[in-house]
């Protein structure tokens, strides 16, 4: 009876990914008793950690606002004093979350206007930006090919190759492939969502395969078990690296980048430093995972027939699908075209700026998005690929709004003054030379520490703007450090609570707590320092010149 009732309070009143903890609970494996325990005193204490965190957040952070708005600060006009108070507010409650975060980014901008920092159109003009509609383009596309199955296609496509076959090793790296190339256009949560009954599928080949040979396995004891599923959830991170759409932090210091600097970096720009830092992270977790969780078995039976049986469910492309397929290509093609041209006829062509205005990122992802309600898959029956209530099912309107209060916030402290003021402060705490190593080495530290206790959307929102006007104050290019926070911030590996897939993995009750932590420290770690450094400042200081 506890069991189903817990079931029913998870499904009904807590987030997405705990559906798959209840699910697992109120199954009433006998195998699963040592995992529940474990899970419902992480959740207990995690529970207990939030409502302490939110008590203090939501009492603490105006009392801080008001002792800072009382605190004479030289150096700050008045409209950039009133600011900090309200950025400190508003940083408070991002981290704490005594509210929905989306609801933290409207007070800050609603707060500017009432203290008479600035007029209502300059301070939600930013959510307008853009950058929110290749967001929101993007969201569509992705939702209308996890509507139609093309991401199933493509996982069971690429597990099905002839070089992946039986052998568990193959198949670790194939899923995890999947993983990361799916998450560069799907949402890291969905990918995790879809993967993760892949993965259980093929852990159950492999506990059948020793039962028919007469060796019981205990799946939650299975070393395999534990780097497949860490695979899987740290691979769906990973991959949201590859585009500016992949995951929330690329975009949100894209933005920040044009408003603060004016330098605008393109789609195909970032795919090239993205696809680097994604293969360099993806080889990174492969190496860490597969050396602490390698496989007992040289062939997995029975998994070749199970991906085979996935694919037969799907049955052949439908129009829909086709349709979706099309509309994907036309949006990529429209994205990466400037790159091709910039190659052929130079960054200054005037071929390159016609295009550049005409078809800029925003408009290729919403003339991609705008086709799959356009496309009909029955004319006669009026019937077209996407619905408007499917799309809207599929847009993340808090990642939007939150998106944009941080473009808010970071160009109100532009034009107050309060970013030059807070990049000279954190120059002069820095000392020394400008050193662009310490810089980004500082911030990537920040990014990731910030990103694991709360929302990376949310933390790179708030490091962002400090990392660019530390960079301009101390003469060094934003560029490198806009990319390591955003690279950064994608490296929640260490908690459950860190990102969404890590949840859900931990859900299946194959990774105990301290397996997760230990892994995940090893891999964000040696991620900034053999990744994120030396790329950021190498390439692209090369490419900037």
């Amino acid at each position: 009876t506890d069991l189903k009732f817990l079931h029913i309070m998870h499904v009904k009143f807590l987030p997405f990914q705990d559906s798959y903890l209840s699910y697992f609970l109120f199954k009433g494996d006998d195998s699963m008793d040592k995992m529940s325990k474990e899970a419902l005193a992480v959740k207990r204490a995690e529970q207990a950690f939030d409502r302490k965190r939110r008590t203090i957040g939501l009492f603490g952070g105006p009392l801080l606002a008001i002792i800072v708005l009382l605190t004479s600060i030289t150096g700050l006009t008045p409209e950039g004093h009133k600011l900090l108070a309200i950025m400190t507010l508003v940083a408070i409650w991002w981290i704490t979350e005594p509210v929905p975060i989306p609801v933290t980014s409207l007070i800050g901008p609603t707060l500017a206007v009432m203290t008479g920092v600035v007029a209502a159109k300059d301070a939600f003009s930013a959510f307008a930006n853009p950058m929110i509609f290749l967001f929101m383009g993007g969201f569509i596309l992705a939702k209308a090919m996890m509507v139609h199955g093309l991401d199933k296609r493509f996982a069971y496509w690429l597990l099905s190759r002839s070089w992946v076959g039986s052998n568990p090793k193959r198949i670790f790296l194939a899923v995890g492939l999947a993983a990361a190339l799916c998450s560069g256009w799907v949402s890291n949560t969905a990918t995790a969502a879809m993967m993760f009954p892949i993965c259980l599928g093929l852990l159950t080949s492999i506990k059948d395969m020793f039962a028919n040979s007469g060796r019981e396995i205990d799946l939650h004891e299975y070393k395999y078990a534990t780097g497949l599923m860490l695979m899987t959830a740290y691979s769906c991170s990973i991959g949201g690296v590859l585009t500016p759409i992949g995951t929330p932090p690329n975009i949100i210091m894209l933005g920040f980048l044009d408003t603060i600097t004016n330098i605008h970096i393109s789609f195909f720009e970032w795919m090239t430093w993205g696809f680097i830092a994604m293969v360099a992270y993806f080889i990174i977790a492969y190496l860490v995972l597969s050396h602490m969780f390698p496989a007992d078995v040289d062939r997995i039976e029975g998994a070749d027939t199970f991906i085979k049986a996935r694919i037969a469910e799907l049955g052949k492309w439908n129009r829909a699908q086709i349709n979706t397929l099309i509309s994907f290509l036309i949006a990529v093609i429209l994205w990466v075209v400037p790159g091709f041209l910039s190659i052929a006829y130079g960054s200054d062509a005037d071929i390159l700026k016609m295009y550049n205005r005409l078809f800029p990122e925003a408009i290729a992802a919403m003339g991609g998005a705008l086709l799959l309600f356009l496309i009909p898959i029955d004319f006669k029956e009026r019937k077209f690929t996407l619905t408007w209530k499917e799309a809207m099912d599929g847009i993340e309107w808090g990642t939007l709004i939150l998106f944009g209060g941080g473009l808010a916030m970071g160009g109100m402290m532009y034009k107050t003054g309060l970013s030059k003021w807070v990049g000279d402060s954190i120059a002069n705490l820095i000392g020394g030379e400008p050193s662009i190593v310490v810089l980004v080495a500082i911030f990537s530290v920040l990014a990731l520490l910030l990103s694991e206790l709360t929302s990376h959307t949310a933390a790179t929102n708030m490091i962002g703007p400090l990392a660019i006007t530390a960079a301009v104050s101390m003469g060094i290019s934003p560029i490198p450090v806009s990319i390591a926070v955003a690279l950064s911030a994608s490296l929640g590996f260490m908690l459950p609570v860190s990102t969404p897939p890590n949840a859900i993995v931990y859900a299946s009750g194959y990774i105990p707590i301290t397996k997760m932590i230990h892994t995940g420290v090893f891999i964000d770690f040696i991620g900034i320092a053999c990744v994120t450094i030396p790329l950021v400042i190498y390439f692209v200081t090369w490419v900037v010149g």
